[in-house]
């Protein structure tokens, strides 16, 4: 038996692309992630899941709240594993401010071995979200799962999937309310599709 893994990134909040959001509060969808949320919603309409969980972050639930509606499937359960990477002090910080930190360089050149100052490494984030993945696919054989979460935690996934180290995530993109499948079993896993957008 497999199962199915809807990986969704969340749709756009204000100023994405600006500033690293990361875990800080209150980051909630802007009037076009709002509308990205509502196409993502339909677009799963042409899918069968049994749920739907998110990251804890407030962009992660409004878009998993548009799926859920659209999709009549509920309630959306939330899971720390699916969470944004730990960036600490970084959060909230412009990329221009970024670039100027030796730190943030030196991360985004090593990531299968630096850590953020929040001490999360992409190996970390890869063992929490794959751990997840493995003990949704064992309790939802034969069915679909959709998780809702942020763009370096699936990038995290696919290159698992793909026997890519956790720092190649940059010869890709997963775009705000992209769509992204990858279906799990006891044979391993294989990636169905990548940065399938709705924008």
């Amino acid at each position: 038996m497999t199962t199915t893994f809807f990986l969704l990134r969340h749709a756009a909040h204000d100023d994405v692309g600006s500033y690293l959001a990361g875990r800080s509060p209150n980051v909630f969808l802007g009037p076009e992630g709002r509308a990205q949320a509502l196409r993502l919603g339909e677009r799963m309409l042409r899918e069968r899941f049994a749920v739907i969980f998110s990251s804890p972050r407030e962009r992660t639930q409004e878009t998993a709240q548009a799926v859920s509606v659209t999709c009549a499937v509920g309630p959306i359960e939330l899971s720390d594993d699916l969470d944004e990477i730990d960036f600490g002090p970084w959060s909230g910080k412009t990329f221009v401010e970024l670039n100027q930190d030796p730190a943030w360089r030196h991360w985004n050149e090593q990531r299968a071995v630096a850590r953020t100052p929040g001490g999360e490494s992409m190996e970390q984030v890869r063992r929490r979200v794959c751990g997840c993945m493995g003990n949704l696919s064992r309790k939802y054989q034969g069915e679909g799962v959709v998780l809702v979460s942020h763009a370096d935690v699936i990038k995290s996934v696919v290159c698992h999937v793909l026997g890519l180290p956790v720092d190649c995530g940059f010869r890709f993109d997963i775009e705000p309310a992209s769509l992204s499948v990858v279906v799990m079993g006891d044979w391993g896993a294989k990636l169905i599709r990548l940065n399938e957008s709705v924008s």
